[in-house]
């Protein structure tokens, strides 16, 4: 059982639940997910299983969609509702205000990470910190926000605005608590997020995501086999060649391949990337060509 599985992680479950969820529900110990959500959050989150969680590290650098609706006027310290209330204010905030803080940032720019996260300092998770009543000091990541657009509102009877839902795609790395926050802060009146749907994570998106329920309801029918995306269909932007039955040995050795032992005929760049192989037609490897030494290297290998 070797594939990747989209999963639409509901509310009230962490990442590290849905995977032991699927490790009971498919009999298959080796499994890893591809990105942390909160508990709180809900959305995509595509499971490698068996071979494919050699992909996982590849999968954690793509760029993911949200919506986020953010909280106009409360602060807590997990930038959330699930946090202690640090500060509360009456939103003086304007449609146009909001529009302007998406702008502001949207593009590269250094996020603090929060408290309440998993980052590790010195061997201890910050959430552990924190728990325990202890602040210390975060460097700021650069993280990209590619799309920060405003897609509903809602007001009061004055028209200021009290909630407003964000549609964010953004890199890695990316806390969108954070984003909230530090959007609630250049508005003046402080904000935390209210919920968060992750839609995308790469090539996967919520249209096809599954439920837990819906997975076991697939094994029992036998239908698993339909609900698991092969590890070619995540590298499919990778060109496909074979090596001549000659020199498979080399290929399950996990040598590096001379151009010579392909069928196919190729001419590529420094750091190109393929799908590897063997003569009968069996993945066995995600390469990359390296020019110095007119060789393809391996990357990941899918062997046993």
């Amino acid at each position: 059982m070797d594939g990747i599985i989209n999963i639409y992680k509901e509310a009230g479950y962490t990442s590290f639940d849905v995977v032991a969820k699927l490790r009971g529900i498919l009999k298959e110990r080796k499994i890893g997910h591809t990105g942390t959500l909160d508990p709180q959050a809900t959305g995509v989150l595509p499971v490698c299983i068996g071979k494919a969680t050699k992909l996982c590290e590849l999968m954690l650098d793509k760029e993911k969609t949200y919506e986020a609706v953010m909280l106009l006027g409360v602060t807590t310290d997990t930038e959330d509702l699930t946090g202690k209330v640090l500060a509360e204010c009456i939103s003086r905030v304007t449609k146009e205000d909001v529009c302007l803080a998406a702008e502001k940032f949207t593009g590269k720019y250094g996020q603090v990470p929060p408290m309440y996260s998993a980052l590790k300092v010195d061997g201890k998770r910050l959430y552990e910190l924190a728990r325990e009543g202890k602040e210390i000091e975060r460097k700021p990541r650069e993280v990209e926000i590619f799309e920060n657009t405003p897609i509903a509102f809602e007001t009061d009877e004055e028209g200021f605005v009290k909630t407003v839902t964000l549609r964010v795609r953004c890199s890695k790395g990316t806390y969108i608590r954070s984003l909230l926050r530090d959007m609630g802060d250049f508005l003046g009146c402080g904000a935390c997020m209210k919920s968060l749907i992750r839609t995308r994570a790469g090539a996967f998106s919520i249209e096809t995501a599954l439920t837990l329920e819906e997975v076991e309801r697939g094994r029992d029918a036998g239908r698993l086999t339909e609900l698991i995306q092969p590890i070619d269909s995540f590298l499919v932007k990778y060109p496909a060649v074979h090596v001549v039955s000659e020199f498979e040995k080399y290929l399950y050795n996990g040598n590096q391949l001379e151009l010579k032992m392909l069928s196919e005929p190729v001419n590529p760049k420094e750091g190109d990337g393929f799908r590897v192989y063997d003569n009968n037609g069996k993945l066995i490897g995600l390469y990359l060509y390296r020019s110095e030494r007119r060789q393809l290297q391996p990357e990941k290998m899918f062997l046993p």
